[in-house]
């Protein structure tokens, strides 16, 4: 059912936007990784799952666990519940968990949709599931013009896999020093992955230079 369900996803978007994947060979295989993305609507995750490989975990408010029928349906997608107000601790043991079930987990460190396009600061949580689980992180640029609407031209494109253990010490107790350090490097790929490729959409619209596939 899961990879029935990733296919239909993957011919939707397909239908939905004038799509196109880059990098996909910076994916890992066979083993699971932290895709850590930035965000801009909510076709997010369905798009950055979509080209990645493997099966999935993430996150979801535990309010679209309460039909029976949605529960079931995004639990055998991978999602679990995460609940307001509380602790971060569970949520971090749970996406450790995932990942040493060979599920990849999905995250956007900015926390929020993105309003103009533009990466923001982001959060360190990619950097402590990465510092507790090994996983490497691969980071995501999602990029397109102003709005999201049908057949608007979007490229997802995943960069180059980043260890922890270049970063930090790998345990459950990690440097906090060492976190920042991470979370600073992989939000500045995200922010070259997007603005780079932005500018060079730029530069071929008005002429100013050429793009090389």
């Amino acid at each position: 059912m899961y990879y029935f369900c990733k296919a239909l996803v993957w011919l939707y978007m397909h239908i939905a936007y004038n799509l196109r994947y880059k990098g996909r060979k910076n994916i890992p295989k066979r083993t699971a990784v932290i895709y850590a993305s930035n965000h801009r609507s909510y076709a997010d995750p369905p798009l950055v799952g979509a080209g990645g490989r493997g099966k999935y975990a993430f996150m979801a408010k535990e309010e679209l666990f309460r039909n029976k029928f949605f529960s079931l349906l995004i639990r055998s997608l991978g999602a679990f519940p995460v609940s307001r107000g509380k602790g971060d601790t569970e949520v971090i043991d749970r996406a450790v968990e995932k990942l040493g079930q060979k599920r990849s987990l999905m995250i956007f460190p900015e926390g929020t949709r993105s309003k103009d396009g533009k990466v923001g600061r982001g959060h360190g949580g990619a950097a402590l599931i990465a510092a507790r689980s090994g996983c490497p992180i691969v980071p995501v640029g999602i990029v397109y013009g102003d709005k999201l609407k049908f057949r608007t031209k979007l490229q997802v494109i995943y960069g180059e896999p980043i260890d922890p253990a270049e970063y930090v010490e790998i345990g459950d107790e990690p440097d906090p020093r060492q976190l920042v350090r991470l979370k600073k490097r992989y939000m500045a790929d995200i922010k070259r992955l997007v603005e780079g490729e932005s500018q060079k959409n730029t530069e071929t619209v008005t002429g100013e230079g050429t793009v090389n596939e």
